[in-house]
């Protein structure tokens, strides 16, 4: 969808979408199309009973004395002091998703000033374009014919404001962030017989384009490595294991240590000899979800130019059950030298991450490192799909991440660690197991993460129950959520540029 802004005047024709507060009077240009209409706004209004609570709509079609196809009066509940920028997201993103319902094609809507709000109306008017984008994403790549090629009517959407100028400038960084929530969609939404291992890490290619270096390393350079735990989840697969990195030196000292992201990146996870139940399986197609957040993230920052040092990794592997998989029982030996007893094959994804960490950590030197992984089923039990659990060694670090969640709507819960759930992970005949055992899964899976942790700020985000929506939100339609990389990119921008 395309979003431009304007000059805030009452358009010649067209529809026009109007925010009006709760109990607000109609004033300003609402009141002369009221006085052009002869009444039909207030009478309309009247009729409708409405009232300006929050999502309340009313459309008037073609109102008298005037050119215009439709009038919509949009809800928005609190008054525009009162609401925030987030709250303004929102407003954009469910306004647009009834507007395309509606079959609109294009709209223009109005946004008046915001009086005594820390707000500006500019940035008002920024939030609610960002909202709307971000709602109008669909993923149709593969259908064909019939009603589910049906795409949404609404193509343009105009946001009219004081000072369109500003408002546009603001947006752009916005809109460079949105492409990157695409990015993380898209694949998060591919399918796994499409998005394999090295078809990921040949997608990742396309952000030299932005200036990231991109570094693959295939099977035979991780096995000279000593990738121990990374390979032994893909052995069992068709498809070549792969490792990503993506460097973007932004900062104004390209030396200076870089933020570190790590990314989970099973293409499809079955579980392994320890095999999935069938219902649900193909559902595992976006436990890639976090190595998708961290290329994401990569896209953004590097889109709009953050000036700060930061290197993205994913570990990309096919998680198969054949006569070459890893078995419950196997031993393997990570980058970092220490060995894995292999309980259950469907704990796979900290093995990936134990061999990336060690290898981020030892390759470029981060002045902290932060993973991604739809890593439990826990954490849905905990959290359900309304928080990613955070767990860290810092909490510096731990409450930077929640609050760069809570600004952008990308909610996290600080989930507890320690010295009894370390125990758990213990094994009798190698370092370490690679489950814990029934209860606190979520935790020694971190715990075992930890293991891998030198002397640096860590958190792992646990993004089980965030990466994909089962419903659609208000800037976030059913499907792949694209979690993580404005939470992360807010986390940069606040904290970590020069």
């Amino acid at each position: 969808m395309q979003i431009t802004f304007a000059k805030a005047v009452l358009p010649q024709d067209g529809c026009v979408v109007f925010l009006i507060a709760e109990g607000a009077k109609i004033t300003g240009i609402l009141s002369a199309l009221n006085k052009k209409s002869k009444g039909h706004v207030s009478r309309a209004m009247k009729a409708g009973q409405f009232k300006g609570d929050s999502g309340q709509y009313i459309g008037l079609v073609a109102p008298s004395g005037t050119r215009l196809s439709k009038v919509i009066l949009y809800g928005v509940g609190k008054k525009p002091e009162n609401l925030s920028s987030k709250a303004f997201e929102e407003i954009g993103g469910r306004l647009s998703a009834r507007l395309a319902a509606d079959g609109v094609k294009a709209a223009t809507v109005l946004v008046e000033p915001v009086k005594g709000s820390a707000l500006t109306e500019q940035e008002a008017a920024a939030a609610l374009g960002l909202g709307a984008l971000l709602r109008s994403y669909r993923f149709h790549l593969y259908k064909t014919k019939g009603k589910g090629a049906f795409k949404p009517s609404l193509s343009k959407l105009t946001i009219a404001t004081g000072d369109p100028a500003a408002a546009r400038k603001l947006f752009r960084p916005l809109h460079q962030i949105a492409d990157g929530v695409f990015v993380t969609r898209n694949l998060v939404s591919e399918p796994a017989n499409i998005l394999f291992p090295g078809e990921f890490a040949n997608r990742a290619k396309h952000l030299t384009e932005l200036g990231v270096k991109v570094e693959i390393l295939g099977e035979k350079q991780m096995k000279e490595l000593g990738m121990g735990a990374l390979l032994g989840v893909g052995q069992g697969s068709a498809h070549e294991s792969k490792l990503v990195t993506m460097v973007w030196n932004g900062a104004k000292d390209p030396k200076a240590r870089p933020v570190a992201f790590v990314g989970k990146g099973v293409t499809f996870d079955t579980g392994g000899i320890s095999i999935k139940p069938a219902a649900g399986m193909e559902q595992m197609k976006w436990d890639m979800g976090g190595a998708g957040a961290v290329m994401g993230l990569m896209h953004a920052l590097a889109a709009r130019k953050a000036k700060t040092n930061v290197v993205g990794v994913i570990g990309l592997v096919e998680n198969m059950p054949s006569s070459t998989a890893q078995r419950p029982g196997d031993v393997v030996t990570s980058l970092s030298g220490q060995t894995i007893e292999v309980i259950n094959t469907d704990a796979e994804g900290r093995l990936v991450l134990a061999d990336a960490l060690w290898y981020t950590q030892d390759t470029f030197k981060p002045q902290l490192i932060i993973d991604l992984a739809t890593l439990t089923g826990a954490i849905l039990v905990s959290l359900g799909q309304e928080y990613a659990g955070l767990f860290s060694n810092n909490d510096e670090l731990a409450d930077r991440l929640l609050a760069a969640g809570d600004s952008v709507g990308e909610k996290l819960w600080r989930m507890p660690m320690g010295p009894v759930f370390d125990k758990m992970i213990n094994s009798q005949i190698a370092d370490m197991k690679n489950v814990g055992g029934r209860y606190a899964g979520s935790t020694t899976a971190a715990q075992f993460l930890k293991r891998f942790i030198r002397n640096v700020p860590w958190a792992h985000l646990d993004i089980a129950g965030m990466a994909w929506s089962e419903k659609d939100r208000p800037t976030v339609p059913k499907g792949g959520a694209g979690y993580g990389v404005r939470l992360l990119d807010r986390l940069i921008a606040d904290y970590y540029e020069d």
